[in-house]
C-alpha cells in the first residue's frame, strides 16, 4: 500500500480544509470500501482525512421525515425504532447488504459512495476506462454476469454495488453536501451519475465536497419490500435487487415506489412503472404488466442474458410480497 498522510480533525471546516490542500486526499469514515481499493492500488490518496471525530451520527425525526447523519452506522440506522416505522424498506435494505461486521464500521455516507465491485475495476492489470480513462471496458467483450443491463455505454458496464442506494432511491431521499461551493441539497436520483462518457465519475460530488446527511422525506407508504436476489444468503452482491413500495387502499394501488439495483450504474428508479401501476388493482396480472414496462430499454451483453428474465421475475415477485398477496 502507498503511504500516506493521516489527519483526524474535530471540526467541520478543518475536514473542508484539509481535503482542499492537497489534490489526493480523500475522506474516511468506515473505510471497508476504499480501504480495500488502497490495498489493491485501486486508490492511491495522499493524504486521509478521517472524519469520524466530526458530530454528523444524529438520527432525528422531523414534520415532513427523517434526518439522518452521514456518519450513522448501517447497523444503527437499519434498528433504528424511527426508520423502522417510516423506512422500513431502507431497514430492509440495510440488513440485506454485507456482513453484520461490515454494517458496525460501515456508514451512510461511505454507503452513498461506494464504488462498483467489477472484478475489471478492481484488477490493475486490466483496461478499465473507470479506472484509468481511455483504456477501455474489458467487460464488455469479457466475463459480465454481474453487469448493467439498463443506462450502460460502451464506454462501462459496471454496476452500483450498494442495497442502501436503491432503497434511497425509492424512497426519493435527498443528499446534503457541503463544500467549496457552500452547501447543497442534491436528490439521491441525481446524486449518481450513468457511465456516458465518464465513467470514471460515480456521482456529481467535486472532490472536496462533504456529505452531511441524508433526509428521507415523509410519504404515504403502507406495504414494503426490499427483494435481494444473490448468488449466496450473505455477504454477497446483488445480481438483482428491487425496493418495492406501495400504498394500497383496499386492493387498489394509490402510489407505488420502484428502484432496481445490480443493473445499471446508478440506482435504477422505475417510475414509468410505477405510473402504470398507479390507479390499479394489486394482482399477479398487474404486477406482470408492470414489471414488462420496467424492462424496456433493456440490454444485456452475454454472460448477464440471464438477467432479463431474472430481473422482470424479481419485480414481480417484489410486488407480491410487499402488497401481502401470496397467490404467486
Amino acid at each position: 500500500m502507498k503511504q500516506f498522510e493521516y489527519l483526524r480533525p474535530t471540526a467541520q471546516q478543518a475536514a473542508l480544509a484539509a481535503v482542499a490542500k492537497t489534490a489526493g486526499a480523500k475522506f474516511i469514515a468506515g473505510g471497508t470500501n476504499l480501504l480495500d481499493l488502497m490495498k489493491r492500488q485501486v486508490m492511491t490518496p495522499d493524504r486521509l482525512i478521517d472524519i469520524n471525530k466530526l458530530p454528523l451520527k444524529e438520527i432525528n425525526t422531523l414534520n415532513n421525515g427523517i434526518h439522518i447523519g452521514a456518519l450513522a452506522l448501517n447497523s444503527v440506522v437499519a434498528e433504528h425504532e424511527t426508520v423502522r416505522k417510516h423506512s422500513e424498506l431502507l431497514s430492509q435494505a440495510l440488513h440485506a447488504g454485507a456482513s453484520a461486521q461490515l454494517r458496525n464500521m460501515a456508514t451512510v455516507g461511505g454507503n452513498l459512495m461506494q464504488r462498483t465491485r467489477c472484478p475489471y475495476f478492481y484488477d490493475t492489470s486490466m483496461p478499465c476506462n473507470k479506472r484509468e480513462p481511455g483504456t477501455g471496458c474489458s467487460a464488455l467483450k469479457g466475463y459480465n454476469r454481474m453487469h448493467a443491463i439498463f443506462g450502460a455505454s460502451e464506454h462501462c458496464i459496471a454496476v452500483n454495488p450498494s442495497d442502501m442506494n436503491v432503497a434511497l432511491a425509492a424512497l426519493d431521499a435527498i443528499v446534503y453536501v457541503t463544500g467549496t461551493k457552500g452547501e447543497r441539497q442534491i436528490p439521491i436520483l441525481d446524486f449518481h451519475r450513468l457511465p456516458g462518457d465518464h465513467p470514471e465519475k460515480d456521482t456529481v460530488l467535486d472532490k472536496n465536497d462533504l456529505i452531511t446527511a441524508v433526509f428521507i422525506p415523509s410519504n404515504t407508504l403502507n406495504h414494503h419490500h426490499y427483494l435481494k436476489v444473490r448468488d449466496r444468503a450473505s455477504y454477497a452482491f446483488a445480481l438483482v435487487s428491487v425496493a418495492a413500495g406501495l400504498e394500497i387502499a383496499g386492493k387498489t394501488i394509490k402510489t407505488a415506489r420502484l428502484a432496481m439495483g445490480g443493473v445499471a450504474h446508478k440506482p435504477w428508479r422505475l417510475k414509468e412503472a410505477e405510473q402504470f401501476l398507479q390507479g390499479k388493482e394489486a394482482s399477479v396480472q398487474t404486477f406482470e404488466q408492470a414489471a414488462a414496462v420496467a424492462m424496456r430499454g433493456a440490454k444485456s451483453y452475454g454472460d448477464n442474458d440471464f438477467k432479463l428474465k431474472l430481473a422482470p421475475n424479481s419485480i414481480v415477485e417484489a410486488l407480491m410480497v410487499a402488497s401481502g398477496i401470496d397467490n404467486y
